[in-house]
């Protein structure tokens, strides 16, 4: 079946393009001093970020001219592909901070959980929408998805990374909830999925550190509560207006992974109350574009598709900013579109081209 195919949603594509900008500029203002110090260059993340952003916009657009249902008969194809990349990273990954994420192409080097977050979106879109008359089933209708997810999430976790394993799952469960799955299959389901994670975390004595550094932070200030004493410092100190762009203290080497991870903890010091506002304001127009965008699809498929893509970006986003705030413990996510990093970049821009594309046959503008 075709059908007419119009115009993309040019809110969404003003509100990525927004986001991007916010991200050059505060990555900049975070990773100056220190990229002098290390790397005898104060331009060398800009210059990266930048990069980074010219060679993922002309893909999105790109993703955005090919029809969604053309992909849908690719998504097993893509899906065992982006598992057996998972499953090296353990083996050629590149280590850092005691986890290894990053496989080194010599050239680049990007991280195969981004690669995985889009491409699960699919088939996740894929499987329900096939399987709609058997998803009040347990176990004809959802078994092959949350064997998939189960994969999945064990491949993220072997690298380790926890964050990017919950969150993956989260979007998925959203996606359930999307496709009609009885919620009485559900809630066990989740229920089992938190006693696994509280598992996960008590077997890592680092985990557990990051707990009861969230509970009780000012206990081990020098230590594992650092982090976000730093960062609640940051939020703190900005205000209302902030202290200006480029003014902040917290970069100068005291807050940690001040250009990745803790990026939004800079734009609450130097922007203020005012920045987070407008960064939350933006992440809540992508939420309600991607969700308008799935209710006016033309089929269940691009429906649920547009579900997954919009919650695997702003699931990350609403982690992220709980952790910087002191909401949630440290998970290692960082920012979408904001924070500095190439292949989350691409891979968030391969997903929202993928969007604006179902956005394209939408039955309402």
């Amino acid at each position: 079946m075709r059908w007419k195919k119009g115009s993309p949603d040019y809110i969404l594509i003003l509100t990525i393009l927004l986001l991007l900008s916010i991200g050059i500029i505060m990555v900049f203002s975070a990773s100056a001093y220190s990229a002098m110090l290390d790397k005898g260059d104060r331009f060398f993340y800009l210059k990266r970020q930048v990069l980074w952003t010219l060679i993922s916009l002309p893909i999105m657009a790109f993703v955005m001219n090919i029809d969604y249902f053309r992909l849908k008969r690719f998504a097993g194809l893509f899906l065992i592909i982006s598992l057996v990349i998972l499953f090296l990273v353990p083996v050629i990954g590149v280590s850092k901070y005691g986890a290894t994420r990053s496989i080194d192409l010599g050239v680049i080097a990007f991280q195969p959980s981004e690669l995985v977050k889009p491409i699960a979106a699919m088939f996740m879109a894929k499987s329900l929408s096939d399987n709609q008359a058997y998803l009040h089933q347990l176990f004809k209708g959802l078994f092959p998805q949350l064997l998939t997810l189960a994969i999945i999430v064990g491949l993220i976790m072997a690298q380790p990374d926890l964050g990017t394993a919950v969150a993956v799952a989260g979007a998925c469960f959203v996606m359930f909830i999307a496709a009609g799955v009885r919620l009485a299959h559900l809630f066990p389901l989740g229920l089992i999925g938190l006693g696994g994670t509280a598992i996960l975390i008590a077997s890592e004595e680092y985990r557990m550190r990051r707990i009861l550094a969230f509970l009780a932070p000012e206990k081990d200030p020098t230590g594992a509560g650092f982090q976000i004493i730093q960062s609640l410092m940051a939020l703190g100190s900005g205000g209302l207006f902030g202290m200006g762009l480029g003014e902040g203290r917290q970069k100068l080497l005291y807050i940690p992974e001040r250009h990745t991870d803790f990026i939004f903890a800079i734009i609450g010091e130097e922007l203020g109350f005012i920045g987070i506002t407008v960064v939350i304001i933006l992440f809540a127009i992508l939420v309600w574009r991607g969700f308008r965008i799935a209710v006016n699809a033309p089929d269940i498929y691009g429906s649920l598709l547009a579900v997954g893509l919009t919650t695997m970006v702003v699931l990350p986003a609403v982690i992220n900013m709980g952790v910087v705030s002191g909401s949630l413990p440290i998970t290692g996510i960082a920012l979408p579109f904001i924070s500095y990093g190439g292949s989350s970049l691409l891979f968030t821009l391969i997903g929202m081209g993928m969007l604006l594309n179902i956005s394209c046959y939408g039955t309402q503008r």
